[in-house]
């Protein structure tokens, strides 16, 4: 009975005991780990249905889900500056392995892309995965930038540059300019001077041209995602699809449960699109009100880096916020047809256990943040008194 206790309290803390930033946090990424479970569950069950088992994907999320709670709940506990002492071993053990995908027989190549590594037993996307210590590395060099040595930006910021080059050479530019912005803000909001930011944003638009103009296919999806019907059954096909799911959602939406385009028409629906079969089942009101959530989570990030005294800690809150909330942006982006068609996840809702776990990560970091920030405002009386004869 105690070890369930404990079991239970190691998934399910007493976050009462918390201050309200964090507790808030907590229940809203598991408000969004529901929805998540909820969608996919809708929008893989008939796809699971031929495979024999409906539940197929939905069973596999929560196992993904479960060792994703693992890191989220190791994260929540443990000091931030223990995990940022360690974060830029990770960070370059998983830099690594993106580097050995190249490696004959070590990558796995899907859809024409080498972006998962064969471990034999299991295949991982280090791209993925180095999500949350880039977040972590980038905060601590430029949250102190002014302290460390011209040498180690240096050597930081080619690093940086080697990882962004690992991912485009899969290839994966979505994964390379999210990664990339990511990096660019978090800069930014460390008030890097311009004179660094500006020629790295012009770099990094030059190169993305660079990289659609050597690969056709990349050039035709630009070309295609204002105007996907010129070629519908072609190169436009799964944006097209994905504009009919939206469209045919109406105000109120189809109902839970009820897509049509989830019919084998939509390809990868529960992945990369799964927003459009959200959509489509629950509407305008019910996309008015996910985007209410990003919105609240997102202020919720905001009010948290600024509460941060610490800077390395406030820009860890930044761009945990970038790349949960900016990252289910994009994926909404390109289903709505704002932006070109890429491969990007929404963040705790698509399916895929390297993601599950990255945003589970990724939205422990920024609980943790809340808690040491919140907890810092606090000081016990004992303390203060003993602090006047110190």
């Amino acid at each position: 009975m105690k070890l369930l206790r404990r079991i239970v309290t190691f998934f399910f803390p007493p976050v009462s005991q918390w201050a309200i930033l964090p507790r808030l946090l907590h229940w809203m990424t598991f408000l969004w780990l529901f929805i998540g479970l909820a969608v996919l569950f809708s929008a893989s069950y008939v796809e699971g249905e031929t495979m024999g088992d409906g539940f197929y994907y939905v069973k596999r999320q929560l196992a993904w889900i479960f060792i994703g709670l693992l890191g989220f709940n190791y994260v929540i506990h443990s000091p931030l500056k223990r995990i940022l002492n360690v974060s830029h071993w990770f960070f370059l053990i998983l830099l690594g392995l993106l580097f050995l995908i190249f490696v004959p027989g070590m990558g796995i190549k899907v859809n024409g892309a080498m972006r998962w590594l064969n471990l034999r037993i299991i295949a991982i996307q280090p791209s993925e995965l180095i999500k949350p210590f880039l977040v972590l590395q980038s905060a601590k060099i430029f949250g102190r930038w002014y302290q460390i040595s011209p040498g180690n930006r240096i050597l930081w910021i080619l690093i940086f540059i080697l990882m962004l080059g690992g991912i485009l050479l899969q290839p994966n530019l979505s994964m390379t300019a999210l990664c990339g912005m990511s990096i660019w803000l978090v800069a930014l909001a460390a008030a890097i001077p311009y004179l660094y930011l500006v020629p790295a944003a012009l770099l990094g638009v030059g190169t993305a041209a660079l990289s659609a103009m050597l690969r056709p296919y990349q050039m035709k999806r630009l070309m295609l995602y204002r105007n996907p019907w010129q070629d519908a059954s072609g190169h436009g096909y799964q944006l097209v699809q994905s504009l009919i799911a939206i469209g045919s959602g109406g105000i109120w939406g189809k109902g839970f449960g009820l897509s049509q385009q989830k019919l084998f028409y939509l390809p990868i629906q529960y992945t990369d699109f799964i927003f459009a079969i959200f959509a489509e089942e629950f509407g305008f009101v019910g996309c008015l009100l996910l985007l209410l959530m990003l919105m609240v989570y997102a202020t919720l990030a905001l009010l948290v880096a600024f509460n941060a005294r610490n800077p390395v800690f406030r820009l860890v809150a930044i761009g945990a916020m970038i790349l949960m909330v900016g990252q289910s942006l994009l994926n909404i982006g390109v289903a709505t047809g704002a932006l070109p068609t890429t491969g990007l996840p929404f963040p705790l809702m698509s399916y895929g256990g390297n993601s599950m776990m990255t945003s589970l990560i990724i939205a422990g970091l920024l609980i943790r943040v809340a808690r040491e920030s919140s907890e810092a405002e606090i000081v016990p009386f004992q303390e203060r008194k003993q602090e006047r004869f110190v």
